[in-house]
């Protein structure tokens, strides 16, 4: 039997993260996963995929809707090849994932393909497709095992007309009518997919606003941007029902005075989340626990209720997050090498990548509020500046919220062209514990989109902002 110091089951971002951190560290490191690409669902089947279609159908829909503006003359008519954009994602997604086989040769860590599952708190079963067995065993092991989409119940998946993410991200035919079931991130962002291509996309969100987890002016400026742009959004709408005949989805929901609402489409994608999975792990075996959300549980270490056995990423508790789970997966390599690590979870960004992209970091505005804290708000407009006019991307805003007395930032929350990128600035000033005036002291290139974030800080500072 194969012995190692560290064994990682899952080779998602947060498991291959720690596996290289550990050979870093002079670990000898085995990998462990059942499919036969590594990556996860983030590589195979989530960030990445999504982002390519997400790229391809903004390059169309800017063809079809704004190259004449710039002075661009197609002759012709603009289609979609959607059988070529869905070749191009799948390119893009083995390119990445042989880079993680790459990688894995490089820190000269073990991977092997098959379900890992314990047979003991030290040693691991790994069970091939065909049903080969083979065990090792390992010193510490690090389950980043990740998660799964979630369903509601009484609603039957077919991954057919009645889908998820992951059948969404393979689509053999634009949709007539899209029913996406969930307002949250995946969804609005594969919903804005489709309806660039031509589908009717229609949103039924349970709670009363999209994106509910983020601060309120996000979801208030995405839901008036995705409204012009065409999609339609039933917010405090409760599903009851889902029946595929045919080609045809019916659903049934109830809008908040408890009306019965019914909506066709050719295809429903539910998207409310995702759940914690453990199928096939075993973990009583190792005397690992599991709560009743079905997440492993972990201290403040990550180590699970077996001390030599970790946890990082969607299986645990914590915003699901591909570089929340890297962070996890540095820090848990590090603690095992006797190191003392550092992770502030207030500080790990959210995106949403539709466009405009919404990114985010600390405490949003109804937090502070709940807290009870003393607070003060700077917001500046993106069609405010000059290089979002120049682009044509004068949607969103960016909003500092610092403290009242000491100006020290404590959320930065942003809608607009590269807010996804632009989120890192906010990260680096929080984590050096910025006040707001030191972001508004910087110089910023000009003309950039990251001037909105020191005009927020200007006016957020004694509302000095400069260009409104």
């Amino acid at each position: 039997m194969k012995s190692y110091d560290v064994a990682v089951i899952g080779s998602g971002p947060g498991g291959y993260v720690a596996a290289i951190r550990c050979a870093q560290l002079g670990m000898k490191t085995a990998i462990i996963e059942k499919y036969a690409t590594k990556g996860g669902t983030c590589l195979n089947v989530g960030c990445i995929p999504s982002k390519a279609l997400l790229d391809s159908s903004h390059h169309y829909e800017d063809a079809v809707k704004h190259f004449e503006e710039h002075g661009i003359d197609i002759p012709g008519e603009i289609k979609v090849n959607l059988a070529n954009m869905m070749k191009r994602k799948d390119s893009v997604v083995e390119q990445t994932t042989k880079g993680i086989d790459f990688l894995m040769d490089k820190n000269k860590i073990d991977s092997f393909q098959g379900v890992g599952s314990f047979k003991s708190k030290n040693e691991v079963l790994i069970t091939s497709e065909e049903g080969k067995e083979e065990s090792i065993e390992a010193k510490n092991i690090i389950i980043a095992t990740g998660s799964k989409p979630r369903t509601l119940p009484g609603i039957e998946i077919d991954k057919e007309r009645i889908i998820t993410s992951t059948e969404a991200l393979s689509l053999k035919e634009i949709p007539k009518h899209l029913i996406l079931i969930g307002g949250g991130v995946i969804g609005l962002e594969l919903g804005q997919v489709y309806n660039r291509l031509g589908a009717e996309v229609t949103v039924l969100e349970y709670m009363d606003r999209i994106i509910p987890t983020m601060d309120k002016a996000m979801s208030k400026e995405m839901r008036k941007v995705l409204k012009k742009q065409g999609m339609e959004l039933k917010l405090s709408h409760e599903v009851q029902s889902v029946e595929r005949k045919g080609d045809e989805v019916l659903v049934k929901a109830k809008d908040k005075k408890g009306n019965e609402v019914e909506i066709k489409g050719d295809y429903c994608l539910v998207s409310v989340g995702r759940v914690p999975f453990t199928k096939g792990l075993n973990p009583e075996n190792a005397g690992v626990e599991i709560n009743n959300r079905g997440q492993v549980k972990v201290n403040d270490k990550l180590q699970t209720t077996t001390p030599t056995i970790y946890a990082i990423g969607d299986v645990i508790q914590g915003a699901m997050l591909a570089h929340k789970a890297e962070e996890e997966g540095t820090f848990v390599a590090e603690v095992i090498a006797g190191q003392k690590p550092h992770i502030d979870y207030n500080l790990i960004p959210n995106v949403v990548y539709t466009w405009p992209e919404v990114a985010s970091v600390g405490k949003t505005e109804e937090q502070l509020k709940e807290e009870g804290a003393n607070y003060k708000v700077g917001e500046f407009p993106m069609k405010a500046l000059g290089r979002s006019r120049a682009s044509g991307d004068i949607a969103g805003l960016v909003k500092i919220l610092a403290d009242k007395q000491t100006d020290e930032v404590l959320g930065v929350h942003m809608i607009g062209a590269r807010t996804a990128d632009l989120i890192a600035e906010a990260v680096t000033a929080m984590e050096f514990r910025a006040s707001a005036e030191d972001i508004a002291r910087m110089s910023h290139a000009h003309p950039t989109y990251a001037e909105a974030v020191k005009e927020a800080a200007l006016a957020a500072t004694e509302d000095r902002a400069l260009h409104i």
